[in-house]
């Protein structure tokens, strides 16, 4: 169990802290992750990796000469926001260009996605690799859905091999690549992890048995098996990676068996043993391998093997040097310490001239906001019970953070006497910096669209909240790229749109059509518990879920209620009566 700490909130940030100070000599803190405090040659790309936290040496363990140049670090199993992951990449940068790379989950890939917008837009050329090599969570034939979990040490090596080497961008991308092509690992599970100051672990493995096909954020295995001897459990993992060898294979390979936190180096030694006989009796000559902690799960108790079938190419850049705080290979001369300068952080919003009608409408936004807040404070238990079953178990701490990061910045623009538009913009970006992980980004891309469909207006008409509805929902399928039934948040809020709009072009009032959209949602939310999640973490242990509803559907149907019920009890938005009412006579930001 993870024990030590002061605040459970705080457990990302203070660990971060405290791995800069016993490594000043590799890393430097920067908000958002950390880059290398050594002096980088003027043009190398920058290859900058990343994730949520709870898996050291990755991420910021891997950060160092030979490999990273920087690493984004969310919280506890969480995607590091879009913010973070700009601000990191900016730091490291060193004039040759930014790669990212990491494991392919959805929350990953938007908020990567979006700093990797906005680095291109600054003409700070940059690419992206992700990481594709668990082999249980999708068939070969849909091998760009697989997610990413110990093969993000050999991407990772290679291109960081690569840029020390000073080949430009394109052939640090192009090595990259050819490295996951060639990567395969596979794990199991004996137990759980206990995320900090959780009572229980987020799953448990039956007694006397394994789980085959764990994930590295606290997710179960896909199916459950007998606790087989050291031999048996060497053969199921080796047999179950040459299965899947790729159709380019030679006969050299990179083994290495991971710790994911709890198994201890003599049983991994052990198994070490009898998977390198394995190996070399079918024909393949071990090069350099590992055994050790590389990607781990915070206290998991469980393993995962991993393959990388090498050319001359790629075996010359495994075996170069590299000197990180977690991981060293070879040996290197001693680097120069550099001054590492913070990069600007998110654009300051831009002023407007609003008028007293429009600042009161602004402080009814925040008024609804805090609403949100309250049904996530209610139900945060409940989320994240309903999040371990198949996916991390961080979907109620998650909404937490975002939802009070999100009415602490609507505070902030309320003070300065700011309209709709600005209150939710700030709301928004605050939202997806704070949470990290897709719901982050898809709360908080949504609620600056329907902020920007509001725009700075001394009244609202109904008009105004169904074009707010759908600019809401289609920010959050534009980026999510989720429809109806793949068992995500869409599955609630596309009823929600549909049930709103149809009231309202019916002649029904705002809150008569609001009534009629959260009945619609929460009835599409209950459904998904007949569903098997086509999206996301949940993906690979669609069986598990099947009889729980998604937790993202449950926690805007339950946002989605509070706010219907708040406007039932006030004066709607379009009320002549709201401005006075946000003035400060019956709302509450």
């Amino acid at each position: 169990m993870t024990q030590i700490f002061d605040n459970p909130a705080d457990f990302a940030e203070e660990a971060l802290d405290g791995l800069v100070a016993a490594n000043r000599g590799y890393v430097a803190r920067v908000d958002g992750g950390v880059v290398r405090s050594t002096e980088v040659p003027a043009g190398q790309v920058a290859v900058v990796v990343g994730g949520g936290s709870g898996h050291y040496p990755a991420f910021a363990g891997l950060v160092g000469p030979g490999l990273a140049a920087g690493a984004v670090c969310g919280n506890i199993f969480t995607s590091p926001s879009a913010g973070q992951a700009y601000r990191v990449a900016k730091a490291a940068h060193a004039g040759g260009g930014v790669l990212f790379s990491y494991g392919n989950y959805a929350g990953d890939v938007i908020h990567f996605g979006e700093a990797q917008q906005r680095l291109n837009a600054e003409g700070i050329e940059t690419r992206t690799v992700l990481v594709t090599d668990d082999i249980a969570s999708a068939p070969l034939d849909q091998i760009e859905k697989r997610r990413g979990i110990a093969g993000d040490l050999t991407v990772f090596k290679i291109a960081g091999a690569a840029a020390e080497a000073g080949l430009d961008l394109d052939g640090v991308e192009r090595l990259a690549v050819l490295a996951n092509h060639r990567t395969r690992s596979l794990g199991v599970a004996f137990d759980g992890c206990t995320l900090p100051g959780a009572a229980e672990p987020l799953f448990h493995v039956p007694a006397g048995g394994m789980s085959l096909g764990l994930g590295i954020h606290g997710e179960p295995g896909i199916s459950d098996h007998p606790m087989p001897t050291a031999s048996e459990l060497a053969e199921l993992l080796v047999s179950g990676l040459l299965r899947d060898k790729p159709d380019d294979a030679g006969n050299r390979v990179v083994a290495i068996l991971n710790g994911l936190g709890r198994v201890k180096y003599e049983e991994l030694f052990l198994l070490f043993g009898k998977i390198d006989k394995l190996l070399t009796a079918a024909g393949l000559t071990i090069v350099e391998p590992e055994c050790g902690e590389l990607v781990t799960s915070l206290d998991m108790s469980g393993l995962s093997l991993t393959l990388l079938w090498l050319d001359d190419e790629l075996e010359r850049y495994w075996t170069a040097p590299a000197d990180t705080p977690g991981y060293r290979k070879g040996s290197m001369a001693p680097r120069a310490r550099r001054e590492v300068a913070a990069p600007e952080g998110a654009l300051a919003a831009e002023g407007e001239d609003t008028t007293a009608a429009a600042a009161g409408l602004g402080r009814l936004a925040a008024a609804v906001l805090a609403q949100a807040r309250d049904a996530v404070v209610d139900h945060e238990r409940e989320l994240g019970r309903l999040d371990a079953i198949a996916g991390d178990g961080d979907h109620g701490v998650g909404m937490r953070r975002g939802v009070d990061a999100a009415v602490a910045a609507a505070g902030e623009a309320v003070g300065a006497g700011l309209s709709v538009h600005r209150v939710l913009t700030a709301a928004g970006e605050a939202w997806s910096e704070r949470a990290g992980g897709t719901s982050g980004a898809l709360w908080g891309s949504a609620l600056a669209a329907a902020g920007r469909a509001l725009g700075n207006q001394d009244s609202y008409s109904g008009g105004d909240a169904a074009a707010a509805v759908t600019a809401f929902a289609d920010a959050v399928t534009t980026l999510g790229k989720a429809d109806v039934g793949d068992k995500t948040m869409v599955d609630a809020l596309l009823p929600f749109r549909n049930a709103f709009v149809a009231a309202f072009d019916g002649g029904t009032p705002v809150t008569g059509a609001l009534a009629s959209a959260v009945t619609a949602a929460r009835q599409a939310a209950d459904a998904t518990a007949s569903l098997r999640p086509l999206k996301g973490r949940a993906r690979p242990l669609a069986e598990k879920s099947l009889g729980h509803p998604d937790p993202g559907a449950v926690s805007f149907a339950l946002i989605a209620t509070r706010v219907s019920d708040y406007f039932e009890s006030s004066p709607p938005l379009s009320s002549p009566r709201a401005a006075a009412v946000a003035a400060g006579h019956g709302a509450q930001a």
